[in-house]
């Protein structure tokens, strides 16, 4: 059995323990190296036409992180609001922003088109709702290639059962609603899940959007979405990465024939979330109780479903790894245990019946790929505390970049 925490010198030196001693337990802890590595590896996506990879923040939004993908070159998507102003203050000016909502009010596609923010509309009603506020301006639209993927039901975002963007059958009344409007579509996008490992479904989808892109002369820009996964049981498995290779071959040899027939060439554009972040980050916590109940082995620990929540939600696999007086324990006894949170709900389980090492109470548990949809979907459920953010930077020096909650923190928002 290999450890990813040593093979990848994740930790450059430093010790999880006086870590969790300095910031708390449990503590979210990113590798600057393997983060940027992530980012230029999307950035090759494509190289043979102009191509401009699209971080989608809701996958982490950490300041530090994203201030990192604006000097890598990366471009943003955006879901709400919220996230554009984030963008803004990180420093991304709004051409290098893309906003990408579903079902929003008409005081947050203002607030887009004020700052000049292109924006994807993922409806006929929103398109007529942005004509409203801006006749005469430019839009994107969200586009059904008919082809879903994703590890999950609940990430499935095209196809059939999705709730977003606009089907083939729909593009006449798009076409009628943006006229009505005055409104050029400069941009089609799409995005068809999160987390597959196999490059075939998204060269189908584009090859699908492509033929959709024909309905929509003078683009300046087409948005493959993004989607791409990571091997999530590289540790228990040896799962291998995703084969950018492959993805590159197939999506160059559809944009030839797209190029050829279209008769111009806009920027090509993808939005790759989970893959930048998601092997950079690690999960750090303690266990506090060891008990079998009915047969059944547990170990609680700190890290609850408020902490990371994928898999009470999505029944996710995050493969753990053992520390023991600072190093990984990997070797000797084995036993099949249930990892827990301190969470009241019986559904606060972050690894069922996983094959581990013996678990001892005092021992911390490294929970790998958390760096994406960890901390972005966390909680004060139960009024626990969200936990700090670490960065280790290349020089291996260890940085705070989001301090942890505080009690006076959940007090703020209360009008006593």
């Amino acid at each position: 059995m290999k450890s990813f925490i040593e093979s990848s010198g994740f930790f450059k030196g430093n010790d999880p323990e006086q870590m969790l001693a300095q910031f708390g337990s449990p503590l979210y802890v990113y590798n600057e190296d393997i983060l940027r590595d992530s980012m230029r590896k999307v950035m090759r996506m494509i190289t043979k036409y102009k191509f401009t990879p699209n971080y989608s923040i809701k996958a982490n939004s950490n300041l530090t992180i994203l201030k990192i993908a604006l000097e890598e070159g990366l471009n943003c998507d955006a879901m709400s609001e919220c996230e554009l102003r984030l963008l803004l203050h990180a420093g991304f000016t709004p051409d290098r922003i893309l906003f990408v909502p579903n079902n929003v009010s008409e005081s947050e596609l203002k607030f887009a088109y004020d700052n000049g923010i292109l924006t994807s509309l993922d409806s006929v009603d929103q398109v007529e709702s942005w004509g409203k506020i801006a006749p005469g301006s430019k839009i994107a639209v969200r586009l059904n290639p008919g082809v879903g993927a994703g590890h999950h039901e609940k990430v499935v975002t095209a196809g059939k059962n999705t709730k977003f963007a606009i089907t083939d059958d729909q593009i006449p009344a798009l076409l009628e609603v943006a006229g009505k409007y005055d409104l050029k579509i400069v941009e089609v996008t799409q995005h068809i899940g999160s987390l597959f490992m196999n490059a075939d479904p998204y060269i189908t989808a584009s090859r699908n959007l492509l033929h959709m892109a024909m309905n929509f002369p003078g683009l300046e820009f087409i948005d493959f979405g993004g989607g791409i996964g990571v091997p999530y049981h590289k540790v228990s498995q040896d799962e291998q990465p995703f084969d950018f290779q492959r993805l590159t071959e197939g999506m160059e040899a559809i944009l030839d024939d797209f190029v050829k027939e279209y008769g111009s060439t806009p920027v090509f554009k993808a939005e790759p979330g989970r893959f930048i972040p998601c092997e950079s980050g690690v999960l750090l916590g303690r266990v506090y109780a060891t008990k079998n109940n009915s047969g059944k082995l547990f170990a609680g620990t700190d890290l609850g479903m408020n902490i990371l929540v994928r898999p009470s939600m999505y029944d996710s696999w995050h493969d753990i790894e053992v520390i023991r007086d600072g190093k990984p324990v990997y070797e000797g006894d084995r036993q099949n245990v249930n990892v827990v949170g301190n969470i009241c709900e019986t559904g606060d389980i972050i690894a069922r019946e996983r094959d581990l090492p013996v678990i001892r109470r005092g021992d911390i548990l490294c929970v790998l790929d958390a760096g994406a949809y960890g901390y972005s979907m966390s909680s004060n459920y139960n009024c626990r505390l969200r936990p700090a953010e670490i960065l280790i930077g290349s020089d291996g020096a260890v940085k705070l970049i989001r301090r942890a909650d505080t009690f006076d923190d959940l007090l703020k928002m209360f009008d006593v």
